[in-house]
């Protein structure tokens, strides 16, 4: 195995036992022991004391002695890693499973081991919960979550106890969605057989996806699977009305289209309609979660209390994002507010600014507040414009008009000024707000919009119409 397949198998391992992913440190220790380097160098690299990696190592050869059952050293680390990889290949397991590329792994007791004593008249516990598969291999590294105890719990609710068949988790991007499902998971994962994460990134065509989802759901290679996308999705719906599946696609937006209101299709991606309608639509005992920083038009449609289908829109953090400023050893923590309502409590803006701060002020927050309140770097304005650019001309007509705007304004100011109809002016309106680019607030019963202090800055910086 080289450095990568090293590094992405341990942690495959550690989270199958765990529910946890390796953190940084710990991959870059793993990653450089297995390379040949000493502490020291892995310290220099890693920019922190040679002390530092003594301790965090001490603690990941514990971790890894806990997961593969034997004592683990930097010494012996080679060897006691190839043994499993060659154990798990050659034996067949009983428990929960962890689908690692073709290899299933337990994540639980290993079949082999010997159970714990009982007496003829004790039963077994282990027809009293369905084992559960997690095909988790194109899942993201688990990362913080600061102050998500609600979401959370009105997921849990939702899928859980509710019966939700299509949740849509939706927000800008950086905002946490995927940390948020990857936690959720971690809750309720044992509520189901099947668990399996999906990333879109890449555009996969429908025929694609459903391909995937069914060799893994089924153990079957494509070879023995039907051809034609209305049959593939025919035996999806069947396996999902048997089984209980816990199914995550990430980064939905990318079938979405450009250039239109919020929700609609690209052209080649329209069939995904007809996957998210049947999940929505038809009685089963599945779930199927859907990230995106828009929600699909089919969502919008169906969501309601008492629908299958349930729709979360993800805010920003609270004070509780003073966590991600903690982890980066800012100073002034009495400023640390100012930047959390700056930035709406985004964690990835946050963590942007945070990492300026400490570059060019070491930390100092106060100092940086003296020059700049509002900073928008390269690296937030690229977060920035994917989102922007693929507004519709309605919608990219009022982000200009309301970034123009110093304080919130009503629809009665915005049809004066912007020479549109009502109905463009609601759809606008309404396409940005599933977009999560327009504030909404109440004042004295009349309904005004803004947009966020980045967003804006983004828009007068960057004009887009």
């Amino acid at each position: 195995m080289d450095v990568k397949e090293v590094l992405r198998f341990a942690d495959d391992l550690v989270f199958a036992k765990t529910g946890e992913h390796l953190e940084d440190l710990q991959e870059a220790i793993l990653g450089g022991v297995w390379e040949g380097k000493k502490y020291s160098q892995i310290a220099e690299v890693s920019h922190c004391s040679e002390g530092h990696v003594r301790n965090v190592a001490s603690k990941l050869w514990k971790r890894l002695s806990n997961v593969l059952g034997e004592e683990v050293t930097p010494s012996n680390l080679r060897s006691a890693l190839e043994r499993r990889q060659l154990f798990i290949v050659s034996s067949n397991f009983g428990n929960d499973f962890l689908h690692i590329g073709n290899v299933n792994v337990c994540t639980d007791t290993q079949a082999s081991e010997v159970p714990k004593t009982r007496s003829p008249s004790t039963p077994t516990s282990d027809t009293s919960k369905p084992q559960t598969r997690l095909d988790l291999a194109d899942a993201p590294h688990i990362s913080l979550l600061c102050d998500r105890a609600s979401e959370l719990a009105t997921l849990e609710k939702s899928i859980v106890q509710e019966k939700c068949n299509l949740a849509a988790i939706s927000g800008l991007s950086g905002i946490g969605k995927t940390a948020l499902s990857l936690h959720l998971i971690q809750k309720i994962q044992h509520n189901f057989e099947y668990v399996i994460w999906r990333s879109l990134r890449h555009s996969p065509p429908l025929e694609t996806t459903l391909k995937n989802l069914l060799e893994f759901l089924l153990n079957k290679p494509e070879i023995e699977l039907p051809t034609s996308i209305p049959e593939r999705l025919s035996l999806l719906m069947e396996f999902l009305r048997k089984n209980r599946c816990l199914i995550i696609l990430d980064d939905v937006q990318t079938i979405l289209s450009s250039g239109q209101l919020a929700g609609n299709y690209r052209p080649e991606w329209e069939n995904y309609s007809s996957l998210f309608r049947q999940i929505g639509e038809t009685t089963h005992n599945s779930c199927l979660i859907l990230n995106s920083w828009e929600p699909p038009r089919e969502i919008t449609a169906l969501k309601g209390e008492k629908s299958p289908v349930r729709s979360l829109q993800l805010k920003g953090l609270g004070t509780a994002a003073a966590e991600i400023f903690r982890q980066k050893s800012l100073l002034n923590p009495e400023k640390w507010e100012n930047l959390i309502n700056t930035y709406r409590g985004n964690p990835l803006w946050l963590k942007i600014v945070a990492t300026t701060i400490q570059e060019i002020f070491r930390g100092r927050v106060a100092e940086f507040l003296k020059y700049d309140r509002l900073f928008l770097g390269e690296e937030l304005a690229a977060t920035l414009h994917p989102q922007i650019n693929r507004l519709s001309e309605l919608e990219k007509n009022l982000i200009c008009r309301l970034s123009r705007q110093a304080n919130s304004v009503s629809i009665e100011q915005l049809l004066q000024d912007a020479d549109l109809s009502p109905s463009e002016l609601f759809n606008g309106l309404q396409s940005l707000g599933r977009r999560s680019l327009v504030e909404i607030e109440e004042h004295e019963n009349e309904t005004l919009f803004s947009v966020c202090p980045v967003v804006r800055q983004y828009v007068l910086s960057n004009p887009v119409y």
